[in-house]
């Protein structure tokens, strides 16, 4: 296997609200068989409905509250864009679940989507943003 990460498929129980918050966070995305699609960078964000993901998958739905043990990230350029990026998304209908907080490799805080779905927005110097806003993982090995 190619060490390669394609799309994240989220699952949502209500579809029409979900685009909602990622479109109320500047996201815009497009529907297809009541499933929508955002291109993020390199990869895709899909939203599908929790029970399709579920039965797509051959597994039993019983994460009821949105958390499945992973959160995704979304790294800035700035310290401050952190805390501009987290009052954006309670704005939007988020739930900060950890406020903006120094970090021993920045700063960062994490909000949940309106399924429980974790974000952290995090700053870290050590990963340097390109242009296009993807990220290159250091040696973290390097002392």
């Amino acid at each position: 296997m190619e060490q390669r990460l394609s799309l994240v498929t989220l699952g949502v129980a209500d579809l029409a609200r979900a685009r909602t918050f990622y479109e109320r966070l500047g996201w815009r995305g497009q529907e297809a068989e009541e499933t929508v699609f955002f291109q993020a960078g390199g990869i895709g964000l899909v939203l599908w409905g929790r029970d399709k993901v579920a039965a797509d998958a051959g597994v039993q739905d019983s994460n009821v509250d949105g958390f499945g043990g992973i959160t995704l990230a979304h790294n800035v350029r700035s310290a401050d864009e952190v805390d501009e990026l987290l009052v954006s998304a309670e704005k939007a209908g988020a739930r900060i679940t950890h406020a903006a907080r120094a970090m021993p490799f920045g700063r960062a805080g994490t909000f949940a989507d309106p399924d429980g779905h974790l974000w952290e927005v995090a700053y870290n110097p050590g990963f340097p943003l390109d242009g296009d806003g993807a990220i290159t993982i250091p040696d973290v090995t390097a002392a």
